[in-house]
């Protein structure tokens, strides 16, 4: 309670504070923006993580073949670098023509060999991409424009795989970066999208810095909307700042040193809302779903008895009022394996999250399942402040009913490289961590990266499941919505069984930015339509 007291004093004390750090000339202004994302970003390929920071930055440097909608059109896709596509009458063959103007930040025009060979490499690291390349049996570009699919059986759901938003964007990158192994980092951000990164400006825990690309050529026509729609940079320098403090971000905001702040402390909100010069508001009606992640390969957690066991013991309200507080507004519980109020969510299963919770009997269950004291190493990110209250949560009740918890303390760039170890426990591997994705990434099994059982193809986690997979094919050859739903609550019903993760609730983070910044779309931090009136 004296750290949420300090915090609010230090707010007040900023808002009502003068001017103390200078503002750039109007002028300038006019063609710089300076956000504070959520962290830095510790790796810049967006095909080899799933974390958003990079996702975000990603979605300035690099574009899609397709753009996403929001939900007021269903998510729908619609062409982005392509100007369509064709079907053969069987739905095996598909062909894509790219739209004329397109070059990279290099001024090398975009050709389908570049793009074969970038939906190559992020069909081995993202699950939609998975099932798209298992059901592909030859991808070929047929000359400088055309790309081709020649699928082993139709899937129709092609154009909504190479346009999904979150997470591993199918980013199209030059031929020569496309080709380097899935499973190793691009380091070289040469794109095609609005904005060209630049390196030299770099500071690594400080400071990123993005520069319009005029050689960009935004659609013709369309209305911006999530990831879709004409891209127009009014920008010509995107500034992002790393600020972990929270109440050193909202001095920064409110005396104008920044623009906009992606997602501020949740106890700042009421203080945000009483200055005149700064707009909070909702812009992800999906939210973020929280998630306990097990790590499959190593004791205790490869055992679902004792999985199954924890759930007993997990209070979406209490991970939830940890992370944003008593407000009704910002959290939901009652939250299953899809993302409310999209098509494939439903209750079933749901008595085993909303039951009453009994930590005696999560003791009782953790010891009828074998538990014997094995250590847990719960890895625990201190600089974002959501994910460690569910870290905290965790190592609380993980403790009540028994596990021998070693609450691993990091930065969350160094948990999202050590999350990719698949050693055992003594040589610096993992038992559990907690993490948020967007309830986009939940929309639906094809696009849902923790449900994926398909072993160490998995995320880190690795879950292995046959039958969660033989479901996921089901759903993807679905003949109509009413076939998925029925299937969807199978899937439900086998990860309440078998538990790839633990659903910890759902939150929804407000942005905040100066009243003078306009044109911000809902969905994800994109830096197109985005101006200073």
């Amino acid at each position: 309670m004296m750290q949420r007291r300090t915090l609010l004093g230090t707010a007040a004390a900023a808002l009502a504070a003068p001017l103390a750090v200078p503002r750039i000339g109007a002028a300038a202004s006019q063609r710089v923006i300076r956000f504070v994302p959520q962290t830095d970003v510790s790796v810049l390929d967006p095909i080899w993580t799933t974390t958003y920071p990079t996702r975000d930055h990603g979605y300035l440097v690099f574009d899609t073949l397709y753009g996403q909608q929001g939900p007021e059109h269903g998510f729908a896709v619609t062409p982005q670098m392509v100007e369509g596509h064709t079907v053969s009458s069987d739905g095996k063959e598909w062909r894509f023509t790219l739209r004329p103007g397109l070059k990279f930040h290099d001024n090398e025009p975009v050709l389908a060999r570049d793009c074969v060979a970038s939906i190559r490499r992020w069909g081995v690291r993202d699950s939609f991409g998975q099932a798209l390349m298992a059901a592909t049996d030859a991808l070929s570009a047929a000359d400088d424009k055309t790309i081709v699919f020649r699928l082993k059986h139709p899937f129709p759901l092609l154009p909504q795989a190479l346009g999904k938003s979150p997470p591993n964007m199918c980013a199209m990158m030059p031929e020569r970066l496309a080709k380097t192994d899935p499973f190793k980092q691009v380091t070289e951000m040469i794109g095609s999208g609005p904005y060209k990164f630049n390196a030299a400006e770099r500071i690594v825990g400080s400071r990123l810095v993005y520069e319009r690309f005029a050689g960009y050529v935004p659609r013709p026509s369309g209305t911006p909307e999530w990831t879709a729609g004409p891209k127009i940079a009014h920008f010509d320098r995107v500034e992002w700042k790393i600020i972990a403090d929270p109440a050193t971000a909202l001095s920064a905001l409110a005396t104008g040193e920044v623009d906009w702040w992606w997602v501020p402390d949740a106890l700042l909100l009421p203080v945000m809302r009483s200055n005149r010069d700064l707009r909070v508001r909702i812009v992800d009606p999906t939210g973020f779903i929280g998630t306990m992640r097990f790590n499959w390969l190593n004791p205790p957690f490869d055992n679902p008895a004792v999985r199954r066991a924890v759930i007993g013991a997990v209070s979406q309200a209490e991970y939830m009022t940890a992370v944003v507080g008593k407000d009704p507004h910002l959290w939901r519980d009652g939250v299953g394996y899809f993302c409310p109020g999209t098509p494939m969510a439903s209750k079933a299963g749901m008595q085993a999250l909303t039951g009453p919770r009994d930590l005696a009997k999560a003791k009782a269950d953790l010891e009828k399942a074998g538990y014997h004291g094995e250590k847990v190493v719960l890895l625990a990110p201190q600089n974002i402040p959501t994910v460690k209250a569910v870290a905290d949560v965790c190592n609380d009740m993980m403790k009540k009913i028994g596990l021998n918890v070693d609450y691993a303390s990091m930065d969350w760039g160094t948990l999202v490289a050590r999350r990719t170890s698949m050693a055992p426990i003594g040589k610096g591997g993992w038992s559990v961590f907690s993490t948020f994705w967007s309830g986009l990434d939940m929309y639906n099994p094809a696009i849902h990266p923790f449900l994926r059982c398909n072993g160490k193809d998995a995320a880190p986690g690795w879950p292995a499941d046959a039958k969660m997979e033989s479901l996921r094919d089901e759903w993807l050859a679905a003949p109509d919505e009413a076939a998925q739903k029925k299937i969807a609550v199978a899937m439900q019903l086998r990860a309440f069984d078998v538990v790839p993760y633990i659903p910890l609730g759902q939150q929804f983070n407000p942005t905040a930015y100066r009243k003078d910044i306009t044109g911000i779309l809902n969905g994800i931090p994109v830096f197109w339509n985005v101006r200073r009136s």
